[in-house]
């Protein structure tokens, strides 16, 4: 079984936790019982409660709900932007690929934390933010995969007898430049995701952007690190949730055999 596989096997698990335990389990995330405060997981709450007695496995799974959402989208916007852009620098050349070239540069030249920050502020406290301050930033390698790998392709013998049988650049794209593409983006967009996944954890986990009580990984491990003494099974809760959405990705992005 190869490492992808492996990794796609844990992704859907951690989805179908994140989507399924409100089925199992409906206890409110941000509902807070100070009689259970720490309290130990058990056949009541399986995953026990953290130091204002909310359940720890409904903020779990709405933490993950929202790192994997806003990931998701992320990465369908910069999957669309940067392979969009990048077809159409390969195909035009000239002025056009000189210019988005510059375009793409000039995004890589700002610090990504500073577009989210700047983004935080226009959207505060807000998902909205994470998603549009990450899209921004994350489209420029796929954008640069797109048109190296256009470009080596769009000479090829096939793609110039279709352009002399005037196949339109639609046809051409999704006949023969996408199933070239596509196996060099896999492994992108897989890394894409786990770099939003980790970097709203990090942000969260300097107080940046998701605010209390809303469920999010990094604040989580915020909150629950000064009690790490009397209930370090809470904290190891998030850190594992994150660490184990990494390794799925990190395992969907490899290439090599188990």
């Amino acid at each position: 079984m190869s490492l992808r596989w492996i990794g796609t096997m844990i992704l859907a698990i951690v989805i179908i936790f994140a989507l399924g335990f409100p089925l199992v389990d409906s206890a409110d995330p941000v509902s807070q019982s100070l009689m259970k405060t720490l309290e130990a997981p058990s056949g009541e709450a399986y995953f026990g409660y953290d130091h204002l007695g909310r359940s720890m496995g409904a903020r779990l799974a709405a933490a993950l709900r929202l790192s994997l959402g806003i990931a998701a989208a992320t990465l369908v916007t910069t999957a669309f932007i940067g392979v969009f852009l990048g077809a159409l620098a390969s195909w035009s050349g000239g002025w056009v690929d000189r210019l988005i070239v510059l375009f793409a540069d000039s995004v890589v030249a700002l610090p990504a934390l500073l577009i989210v920050l700047i983004a935080g502020i226009i959207f505060p406290n807000q998902p909205l933010a994470f998603w549009a301050g990450l899209s921004i930033t994350l489209w420029v390698e796929i954008f640069r995969l797109t048109r190296a790998t256009i470009r080596a392709q769009i000479a090829a013998p096939a793609v110039e007898a279709a352009r002399l049988l005037g196949f339109g650049p639609l046809y051409i794209f999704r006949t023969y430049l996408w199933p070239e593409l596509a196996p060099v983006l896999r492994a992108t967009f897989a890394l894409t995701f786990s770099s939003v996944v980790m970097g709203i954890a990090a942000l969260g986990f300097v107080s940046v952007g998701v605010r209390a009580p809303t469920p999010e990984l990094g604040l989580m491990m915020v909150e629950l690190l000064p009690y790490w003494r009397e209930a370090p099974w809470a904290l190891l809760q998030p850190v594992a949730a994150t660490l184990v959405t990494l390794l799925a990705l990190t395992l969907i992005a490899g290439e090599k055999k188990a």
